[in-house]
């Protein structure tokens, strides 16, 4: 994630902003009653009400729509596309499962669908008010339901199901399917509760106070709350990256820069009510537990080691945050589902700071000897969670930390050891300073050009390392996975355009080639920082290789690939909706080494296949890629009790063996896991490195 010095703007790669919903009562303006009267429509008299939106809350409104025109790299009009994207994006935002609406509800909004530009550059705010006022009644219509199913009995002997995957529901047509969606809703949270040893009164209780809880998080919802989630839907259908911050939001954004917090070291968001992981920081409280993983699912939370725990299911992701944050040294217990299926398992972690040393870069040497026999080599091996720069020592032109000086002492020490092929291993690096990476990158290439960068305006600069000679010009392999994001694809794109050394791993990596910039409104546009406005976080560029391929949308290709689950998990740029598309810019013009000659992938490759076809505990993985994909595609679950339980039997034990296998490929080992996946890259690294030496080309040169 490139930081703030890489660019004359505010400019950074965030991860998911998730829209905090908290405030107060609303009422409904009598504009738009009107316009409901116009459109022959009846207003009932016990609807939501909300207060119609301040005049700055309209020319924010405006001022949004016109600067996502003038800077987004895209170039994209605000235009009727936009606005069908945007409509479908604040529904989902509100209804993601298709709970509540009605499917006449959607038809009724659909009339609209072409409008919202035009509303939005007007300061129109009817639209947003309209269709979250009918989402309030439906809410309360619905939780009316589920209290009065909760009285009375279900029958878990019955053969029914449950359709689970959100592409393949649809909305009710009537009161009566609405009614037979929740019944099975219900039961099976019932049955998910019944599972985790809840008596079934027990569970109804839970469930009871669940659905109250979420009809009142709805109804304190506030006008600067709906102008953000409606702005960002108009911002989001640009790109999954662009949003709005209302003004609360900036300030929690802004603390949370500004602040050292303990926790659990765990990135969260909030998906379809429930609580998600989405990454685990390196030196975190979390990588040292060592159970937390990408995609797990948090229930419920506890405080000191024993005590209740609270329900955490559809309560607000700000509220679960101030959950799970606490002093340094005290223990939070997470109820987690693993993968969001199966049991739920109770982790205790003591909050911690993240500390630098435990999270830089960190080499070892090892002694490997190929499976197939022939003389031991020396590998150094160098983990690299992320790009890392001391911020304040940087601007006042010291030399603090980094991650470039960190890896540079680690190749010398290297040298001194006489290694000879370097392993790399950005598997787990999301990115961090954009800076760091081109520097970085420049220990193994001479100077050159490492990455291009295009403009709103269809210009576009190189970003160079100007600093001429290499810290090693040896046999080089950069190990990445569909986790390595943002810079780390840039370095390894680089060395591969350079034809530097080989990229080892997942197909392709994340995918993310965007960079966004933070307009704080109120200070750059409006010229009153003492009047709130809030935030526009706007992709404002696109990365591309030396040889002018954008990383977004494809990431890096591996030159060779390993088998793995990850691979198959939907957590890359292009599982987002409306990412950018993937292009290409013309090609800078930089040298190329003689590092990867012809054949020598070829050769390597059908190595590590021939190897990967005899070894035991890859035959086992490629079993569990296959049971991981046949769940992936599974879009409904039995409410027959006994079908459930069978399943759930299964499914714990299939998410304990795909946990085993995630951690052998990018476990968060304190440098080198030595287990069947790194010893394979290690043997495609000694294969890399004896056909180098059979072509004389060991060397960089």
């Amino acid at each position: 994630m490139p930081d703030r010095l890489a660019f004359p703007r505010s400019i950074f790669f965030p991860t998911l902003m998730v829209t905090l919903i908290t405030g107060t009562q609303w009422c409904l303006p009598r504009n738009v009653a009107a316009q409901d009267a116009a459109a022959g429509q009846n207003v009932p008299g016990n609807v939501f009400r909300l207060t119609p939106p301040t005049d700055q809350e309209r020319r924010i409104a405006t001022v949004v729509g016109l600067l996502m025109q003038k800077f987004h790299v895209s170039n994209q009009d605000l235009n009727d596309t936009i606005s069908r994207r945007a409509l479908d994006i604040f529904t989902n935002s509100l209804d993601p499962l298709k709970l509540y609406f009605y499917q006449k509800d959607i038809d009724d909004f659909a009339r609209y669908a072409n409008s919202l530009d035009d509303r939005i550059m007007e300061g129109d705010m009817s639209l947003a008010i309209r269709i979250f006022s009918k989402f309030i009644e439906r809410v309360d219509q619905r939780v009316a339901t589920a209290q009065a199913l909760l009285n009375s009995g279900f029958d878990f002997n019955r053969d029914e199901s449950l359709t689970i995957d959100p592409d393949e529901m649809t909305y009710p047509a009537s009161p009566e399917a609405a009614q037979d969606r929740w019944r099975r809703q219900i039961k099976y949270a019932l049955l998910d509760l019944k599972d985790e040893g809840k008596s079934i009164e027990e569970a109804k209780d839970t469930l009871r106070r669940r659905y109250g809880r979420y009809a009142r998080r709805w109804r304190k919802t506030d006008t600067e709350d709906l102008m953000e989630m409606y702005l960002t839907a108009i911002t989001s259908s640009f790109d999954p990256h662009s949003t709005y911050m209302a003004p609360k939001t900036l300030e929690n954004f802004k603390m949370s820069m500004r602040l050292n917090l303990d926790g659990i070291g765990a990135q969260l968001r909030e998906k379809d009510g429930m609580t998600t992981i989405t990454r685990v920081i390196p030196g975190g409280a979390a990588a040292k537990h060592g159970k937390l993983m990408t995609d797990d699912v948090i229930v419920n939370v506890g405080q000191g080691e024993s005590g209740s725990v609270v329900d955490i299911v559809e309560m607000p992701l700000d509220d679960v945050v101030e959950l799970i944050r606490g002093k340094a040294g005290t223990t939070v217990r997470l109820g987690v589902r693993k993968g969001g299926v199966g049991d739920v398992l109770e982790y205790k972690i003591v909050r911690a700071r993240i500390e630098l040393e435990e999270s830089a870069a960190r080499g070892r040497v090892i002694e490997h000897t190929p499976i197939e026999g022939g003389p031991t080599r020396k590998v150094g091996y160098i983990n690299l969670p992320s790009f890392y720069l001391d911020m304040d020592q940087a601007r006042n032109n010291r030399q603090g930390r980094s991650s470039t000086r960190d890896v540079r002492r680690i190749l010398k020490d290297f040298q001194e050891r006489n290694v000879e092929v370097v392993v790399l291993d950005l598997s787990k690096n999301g990115g961090g300073s954009l800076t760091e990476a081109i520097s970085l990158t420049g220990l193994f290439i001479d100077a050159g050009p490492v990455v291009q960068v295009k403009n709103s305006d269809e210009s576009t600069v190189q970003y160079q390392d100007e600093e001429p000679g290499v810290a090693w010009n040896g046999p080089l392999v950069v190990l990445t996975s569909k986790f390595s994001a943002s810079a780390s694809e840039i370095l390894a794109g680089a060395i591969r355009d350079y034809r530097r050394g080989i990229v080892v791993g997942d197909p392709q990596t994340h995918g993310k080639g965007t960079v966004q910039t933070l307009m704080d409104l109120s200070e750059q546009f409006f010229r009153n920082p003492r009047e709130k406005y809030g935030a526009l976080k706007v992709t404002l560029q696109q990365f591309y290789l030396p040889d002018g391929q954008s990383t977004q949308l494809l990431g890096v290709p591996a030159d060779v690939v390993l088998p793995s689950i990850t691979a198959k998990m939907d957590v890359a740029e292009g599982d987002l909706d409306y990412a950018l598309a993937h292009d290409k810019i013309s090609r800078a013009k930089h040298i190329l080494y003689n590092m990867v000659p012809p054949g020598l992938l070829n050769e390597i490759r059908e190595k590590s296949m021939n190897r990967i076809a005899q070894d035991d505990e890859f035959k086992d993985m490629l079993r569990k890629i296959e049971l991981y994909i046949e769940q992936k595609e599974r879009n409904s679950v039995s409410l027959n009790e006994e079908k459930f339980l069978a399943r759930r039997r299964e499914l714990d034990a299939q998410k304990e063996e795909e946990e085993e296998a995630i951690e052998a490929q990018i476990g968060d080992a304190e440098v080198y896991n030595d287990n069947f996946y790194n010893r394979e890259v290690l043997n495609i690294a000694s294969d890399y490195l004896e056909g180098l030496r059979r072509q004389n080309l060991a060397k960089a040169g």
